[in-house]
């Protein structure tokens, strides 16, 4: 239905949970009989190209995939079910019994996450047939790349994965461990770099003459108050004489994981618990590239880090400089009621879309991930000269290749989400997708727009954003100036009382320093992640240690109960029970809460008790620290009743 921009059903969003006003397919090829089944076209690509990705979230019925064969008697090269080969085709193969490929080097390298990165080639044809109840969940994602008319492409078989055993083997190696395994260019020597930069003033970092190019640039900052001052430290670097910098960002956002430092490592970026930040996209210059370093913050900060350069023939019918331009919106009032097209790229000439990285903060009351999601609006990718977007996706967490607002914390070759503070969605959440195996070309023209489309309405939201891309030296785009009001770190408001709406509805919230019987080596810890600004922190000294807290009942009845807990470096495992019997939160009667290098906060729920009128008795017991040791740290924030309906 969203076929003209801003027109009434732009922002419509029926994408694949059944029951849509339109089905979505490019065609109906046998209606649904009895049982609601019927067959659908996925597509039918003609002339040379290859799947460079698919996705789901969840998808019934089967896939049937055709290459290059016409005629109702065409042989498939997969027949099987649909949500495998979506997750991973090499995989749904295997497991098909139609290719021959060691399992063991598919997982998180073929497969990342909810996204499978499987090429298949054809010559010919692509042709994909679903086979399922369009009234139930389907949601899928095939991104296909089209060659020119005569491109010569060997078209996929199954043997392809027996007879490429050791390409794909090596190819999982480098993926799997880039910072070893990443094969460099020869000829480049390694240069360190260090600089103390005043407050408020520039500094030349590096100035290297060309043709040449950087192939790895790695730096670190140190200041006193390092989130604020990687938001506050501005990289620009100019290639070729430009007065304008192709790369300009914040220095940790430019890194992709930004606000602070979130370790991870990808294809193209990784991020150290050090500190050490390193870029691997190849940045091509014809004469010169200079990075300069703008300190916008109000101390004075040292950046060190080393370049490694690498021979480059510069072409001038061809090569294209890396462009990575940071923009922010601040104070943005994002509503399911006002959706937003947020722009990440406007650019005209020619060049290479490569990824992209979303740093924001979501300010929501909710703190369950559904209720409090962000991003539940639609890519849309304008190439060349698109009048309707040829990459039209499903939102924000399926283009980085997860779904139904997961606040995991995850890193693969190609997509991350680094941060994600919590509860739910909310706090500051960084996602990224390196678009590698999958970029986009465009010879005249690309625009690329996220809706911001929240839950619920949430006043206060920055969203910032990088497009990473190549392009030719005469590539113009509509990036401004990163000004000092931009740099600003926004922050969460002081005092945070949760709403009790979506999977807390009808619950009473309850601050755990109100229920706790003050045992123990108790104290509070302020931050804006918890309930009016602070937690409640236990630290048992040997294992088997408890706390207890008098949980009120109002009525008798089936509840559930919800806990804020904190995950961090200092905490360790904990068991639970309620009124002396083990109760088990999300499947398990023992949580462990020990998370490196981040402070996470996550609710958890627990199983369904009848419970009678009046005070009930949680206990946590401390099982065990991180590594086993007998010290942790436990934190706990509020306590949810929820009643149920019998």
């Amino acid at each position: 239905r969203s076929q003209i921009p801003g027109g009434p059903d732009w922002f419509a969003n029926s994408d694949g949970f059944g029951r849509e006003p339109i089905p979505n397919f490019e065609a109906v090829l046998v209606e649904p009989g009895e049982d609601g089944v019927g067959e659908y076209l996925i597509c039918d690509v003609r002339g040379p190209g290859a799947i460079v990705r698919t996705w789901s979230a969840a998808c019934n019925g089967t896939i049937r995939l055709y290459l290059d064969e016409d005629g109702d008697d065409a042989t498939p090269v997969y027949d099987g079910p649909a949500n495998a080969f979506l997750f991973c085709p090499y995989e749904a193969m295997r497991q098909a019994g139609t290719a021959e490929v060691d399992e063991t080097l598919l997982g998180g390298v073929y497969r990342q996450n909810m996204a499978g990165y499987c090429p298949i080639p054809f010559g010919k044809r692509c042709r994909m047939v679903w086979r399922g109840d369009a009234q139930r969940v389907h949601f899928y994602q095939v991104q296909v790349r089209h060659y020119e008319r005569d491109a010569a492409v060997t078209t996929f078989v199954p043997g392809d994965l027996a007879t490429y055993r050791d390409e794909l083997a090596r190819t999982a190696r480098i993926l799997a461990n880039t910072a070893k395994e990443y094969p460099f260019a020869e000829g480049g020597n390694e240069t360190k770099l260090a600089a103390t930069i005043p407050p408020h003033m520039q500094s030349e970092f590096l100035k290297l003459d060309g043709p040449a190019a950087i192939q790895r640039l790695t730096l670190v900052l140190h200041a006193s108050d390092l989130e604020r001052c990687l938001r506050q430290t501005v990289l620009n670097i100019y290639f070729d004489e430009h007065t304008q910098p192709q790369v300009s960002a914040p220095l940790g956002d430019f890194f992709g994981a930004a606000p602070g430092i979130n370790p991870y490592d990808s294809l193209p970026f990784s991020v150290a618990p050090c500190g050490m930040m390193t870029c691997r996209y190849v940045m091509p210059f014809a004469h010169s590239a200079r990075v300069v370093i703008d300190n916008c913050s109000d101390e004075s900060i040292a950046v060190s880090g080393r370049v490694l350069p690498m021979q480059y023939r510069w072409d001038d019918e061809r090569s294209l400089h890396f462009r990575a331009r940071w923009r922010v919106d601040n104070e943005v009032t994002g509503d399911p009621e006002s959706v937003q097209d947020m722009p990440y790229l406007c650019a005209a000439g020619r060049g290479r879309f490569v990824g992209t990285a979303v740093m924001l903060l979501n300010p929501v009351s909710i703190p369950t991930p559904w209720g409090g999601w962000w991003g539940e609006g639609d890519e849309k990718i304008f190439v060349d000269d698109d009048v309707h977007p040829s990459t039209f996706g499903t939102g924000s967490e399926d283009y980085f290749n997860y779904a139904w607002s997961s606040p995991d914390i995850f890193a693969y070759p190609y997509c991350g989400q680094p941060r994600n503070d919590g509860p739910g969605n909310r706090g500051f959440v960084t996602n990224q997708r390196w678009q590698i195996l999958d970029d986009l070309p465009f010879s005249r023209r690309l625009a690329f727009y996220m809706e911001l489309y929240p839950h619920t309405h949430v006043p206060g939201m920055s969203y910032a954003r990088i497009a990473y891309h190549y392009a030719s030296p005469t590539t113009t785009d509509d990036h401004v100036d990163i000004s000092d009001a931009d740099v600003r770190l926004p922050h969460l408001p002081a005092d945070w009382q949760p709403v009790a709406k979506y999977v807390l509805d009808g619950a009473a919230i309850h601050q755990a320093e109100a229920l706790v019987r003050r045992t123990g080596e108790l104290s509070f810890d302020a931050n804006p992640l918890w309930t009016g600004g602070q937690t409640l922190k236990w630290q048992p000294a040997a294992r088997g240690e408890q706390t207890a807290f008098d949980v009120p009942v109002p009525r008798d009845g089936l509840y559930t109960l919800h806990l804020l807990l904190a995950l961090h470096e200092g905490a360790g495992r904990i068991a639970l029970e309620l009124d002396g019997q083990p109760l088990q939160f999300d499947g398990t009667a023992e949580l462990d809460l020990h998370t490196p290098y981040r402070l996470l906060a996550r609710q958890y729920d627990s199983e369904k008790r009848e419970l009678t009128a009046g005070v009930h008795t949680l206990t946590i017991e401390h099982v065990a620290g991180s590594d086993g040791c007998a010290q942790a740290t436990v934190s706990v924030d509020y306590i949810a009743v929820k009643p149920h309906e019998k």
